[in-house]
């Protein structure tokens, strides 16, 4: 389980990070507003704590701009000080989960991570879409015009990663880290995995889904300008 954390305080963020990796999360950080988006839009997290007073752009900012423009739908739960009815009305209007007002408990921003976890997967399904393309996670089923698929194990990990993602580019370093780690078999090997992918899910239809970004990465998309 993946978690970022957007936090400028560097004693909460490092209270935080101590806490939630001996809970047993991956943590990654950030400790300013533009730090925090590029990592939220370019890397796949399971949840985003989310500080409103950051430098360089707010919090209320980042959460629109990962809703409205990446198109994501990680939960985020936003840390703040403030604890007036506008400001809460506030962080719910630009897509947050859940509010949490500072100080806290740090065993209560855990037990609200677990609770929008929970609120996140029933939210979500078991069901990914991208145009006629559809993965059902839990039965691993993969159909595309009514048809059923058969993709690899590795070409599954790597279409629910791209899925989850859609419309947005997934770099090609965060696609190996998912699939392999720090132990990537070599610079041939994701190029291979896309390849046989895209025999399963776009060869046998008439239209492509999955892109090519050049010198990037990839995407998952009904067209390949639809960003």
């Amino acid at each position: 389980m993946r978690i970022l954390i957007v936090e400028d305080n560097p004693d909460i963020l490092a209270n935080v990070l101590d806490y939630l990796q001996l809970k047993g999360y991956s943590v990654d950080c950030a400790q300013d507003g533009l730090g925090g988006l590029h990592l939220a839009a370019t890397q796949t997290y399971d949840l985003i704590v989310l500080d409103v007073m950051l430098p360089g752009i707010d919090g209320f900012q980042i959460c629109r701009r990962l809703r409205e423009d990446a198109r994501l739908d990680v939960p985020i739960i936003m840390l703040t000080a403030r604890d007036t009815l506008d400001d809460r009305i506030r962080g719910f209007g630009t897509g947050a989960d859940d509010y949490l007002v500072k100080p806290f408990a740090l065993s209560e921003l855990h037990a609200r991570i677990q609770a929008v976890l929970r609120r996140s997967r029933g939210g979500r399904g078991r069901e990914l879409r991208v145009g006629d393309l559809s993965f059902d996670v839990e039965t691993l089923q993969v159909r595309r015009a009514g048809k059923t698929l058969k993709p690899h194990p590795f070409g599954l990990k790597l279409l629910e990663i791209l899925m989850r993602k859609s419309p947005a580019v997934v770099r090609r370093e965060e696609l190996e880290r998912e699939l392999w780690g720090d132990d990537c078999p070599d610079s041939d090997s994701l190029r291979s995995h896309i390849h046989q992918l895209r025999q399963v899910v776009d060869k046998p239809f008439g239209s492509p889904l999955l892109h090519t970004v050049h010198g990037i990465g990839f995407r998952l998309a009904e067209t390949a300008d639809d960003l």
